[in-house]
C-alpha cells in the first residue's frame, strides 16, 4: 500500500513539472523588443504557432509564384530542349524585336528560379551577378512557347522590376529577399516582434502583426491591389511595384496606377478595362463591386483548410459564386434568354491575357454590349466571347439585346393631384 502510494506521489509531482516546464516562458522585455526595426522571420517561423493556416497556404498559388529550381527540377513544368524552344520562336519571326536564332535560350541548370506554373512560367537567371527573367516563356495551356522582352530582358533586373511582388522581404539594397513566393508576411507585414513576444503578452502580441480580416475593407483592398495592379513606384525609379509599401498603409502614397488615359495602350482597352494580367485592382477599382464594398476576399479566400475548389480561389465554383449574393428572383431583360446562369459569361468575360489572349476574365462585373465594339472595334464585348455568338453580326446582336431589355412604357391617362384637407 505505501507502495503505491510513494508511486502515486511520484507520478503526481512529474506531471506536475512537465505541465509547469510547458506553461513557462522565459520572461521578455516587451519593450526592448518592439524597440528593434521589424524585421521579416519567414513563413517557417509563422508555422510553429500557425500549422493548420501555414498548410493551407502551401496549396495556394501565392506559394508556388517562385519556386527554387536548385533544391527541386521538378518544379520545372516542361523540358528545356533549346530545338524545340527555336522552332516555336521562329513561327513568331515576324513579330520578334530579335532574329530568333539570336535570342538567348537558357540551359537548364542556369535556372536558378521559376515563375508561375499555372497558366505560364518563366525563368529566372542570374548575369554579371543581377536577377534577370530570361527572354523564353511557356505557355502550359497551349503547349508553346513565346519571347519574352527578348531584345531587352538583360535591362530589366528582375527584383527591381517584379521582385517585391513575387517574393517576400525584397532588399533593393542588398538583392536580396526573404523567401521565394507570396509568403505569409506579404500580407501580414515583418513579423520578428510577433514570433518574439510569448503568448502570454496577448495584447501586445497582437498589436505587432497585421491581420487584413480586422483591417477596414478599404486598406485590406489595398494588400491586394499593391500586387494585383500594374503602374510605378513612387519611392523607387524604374520599380514595377510599390517599393517601400507595407500591409495596412496607404498604397497610393507608393504606387501609381497605369491607365489608356496615361497612354498605356498595350495592357488596357479604350474603356479603361484590363488587356493585361495581374490588373485586377485596375478594374475592380472602377466596378459596382468597389462602389458597394465588395472586395477581393469577398469571393477569394488566402488560406483555406481543405483543397481548392478552383485554381482561382473562389469560395465557389463559376457563377455559383455570383449567386451566393445575387440571388435570381425574375428572368428578364437578357435573361430571360441567358437562363442558365452564367454570370461570369456576361459580366467577368475573358478579354484579357495572362499567357494566351482571353485566359483571365475581366474584373470590372460590367457586361460588355456589342454596341462597344461596333463603337471602337478594338474593344471586346461579352457575346462574341461566347462560342455560340463568336461570329455574329454585331449590329444584329444588339438589335436582339435592345428588344429583349425593352421595358413596357405606361399606359392611360395621367391623374391629376388630388387636394388632401384635413
Amino acid at each position: 500500500m505505501k507502495r503505491k502510494h510513494t508511486a502515486a506521489v511520484f507520478i503526481a509531482g512529474l506531471l506536475a513539472l512537465v505541465l509547469s516546464a510547458c506553461g513557462t516562458e522565459p520572461p521578455i522585455d516587451v519593450k526592448a523588443v518592439t524597440s528593434k526595426p521589424k524585421a521579416y522571420v519567414g513563413s517557417d517561423t509563422c508555422k510553429m504557432c500557425h500549422l493548420e493556416h501555414y498548410d493551407s497556404w502551401k496549396m495556394t498559388q501565392h506559394s508556388r509564384m517562385i519556386q527554387d529550381a536548385r533544391q527541386n527540377l521538378d518544379v520545372i513544368v516542361t523540358e528545356i530542349d533549346e530545338k524545340a524552344i527555336r522552332a516555336d520562336l521562329a513561327k513568331l519571326e515576324a513579330k520578334l524585336k530579335v532574329p530568333s536564332a539570336e535570342i538567348y535560350v537558357p540551359k537548364e541548370e542556369e535556372i536558378l528560379y521559376t515563375i508561375g506554373s499555372q497558366w505560364k512560367q518563366r525563368f529566372i537567371i542570374k548575369k554579371d551577378d543581377t536577377l534577370f527573367i530570361s527572354p523564353i516563356q511557356y505557355n502550359v495551356e497551349t503547349d508553346r512557347w513565346v519571347n519574352y522582352h527578348e531584345n531587352d530582358w538583360d535591362k530589366r533586373p528582375w527584383l527591381l522590376k517584379c521582385g517585391g511582388c513575387h517574393v517576400t522581404g525584397t532588399d533593393l539594397e542588398k538583392q536580396t529577399f526573404t523567401e521565394p513566393g507570396v509568403a505569409c508576411e506579404s500580407c501580414h507585414g515583418k513579423g520578428s516582434w510577433h514570433a518574439a513576444l510569448p503568448k502570454t503578452a496577448v495584447f501586445e502580441k497582437r498589436q505587432t502583426i497585421v491581420n487584413p480580416a480586422k483591417l477596414p475593407t478599404g486598406v485590406a483592398q489595398q494588400i491586394c491591389g499593391s500586387c494585383h495592379n500594374r503602374g510605378k513606384a513612387k519611392m523607387k525609379k524604374g520599380a514595377g511595384w510599390p517599393v517601400g509599401y507595407e500591409p495596412g498603409k496607404a498604397l497610393s502614397k507608393y504606387y501609381v496606377s497605369t491607365s489608356y488615359k496615361a497612354g498605356n495602350k498595350k495592357h488596357l482597352y479604350s474603356n479603361e478595362f484590363s488587356k493585361g494580367h495581374h490588373q485586377q485592382h485596375i478594374d475592380w477599382a472602377q466596378s459596382p463591386h468597389s462602389k458597394e464594398g465588395v472586395t477581393c476576399t469577398s469571393c477569394h479566400y488566402v488560406h483555406q483548410i481543405g483543397i481548392p475548389q478552383t485554381r482561382s480561389q473562389t469560395q465557389a465554383a463559376g457563377s455559383a459564386q455570383c449567386a451566393q449574393c445575387h440571388e435570381m428572383v425574375n428572368r428578364n431583360g437578357a435573361h430571360q434568354i441567358h437562363s442558365f446562369a452564367n454570370c461570369v459569361g456576361c459580366h467577368m468575360p475573358r478579354i484579357a491575357k495572362s499567357a494566351e489572349i482571353g485566359d483571365i476574365r475581366s474584373h470590372t462585373f460590367i457586361a460588355l454590349l456589342p454596341k462597344e465594339t461596333i463603337a471602337d472595334p478594338t474593344i471586346p464585348n461579352s457575346c462574341t466571347t461566347c462560342h455560340k455568338h463568336k461570329d455574329a453580326d454585331l449590329v444584329k446582336l444588339q438589335e436582339a439585346y435592345d428588344k429583349l431589355t425593352q421595358r413596357p412604357q405606361p399606359q392611360g391617362a395621367v391623374i391629376p393631384a388630388v387636394d388632401y384637407k384635413p
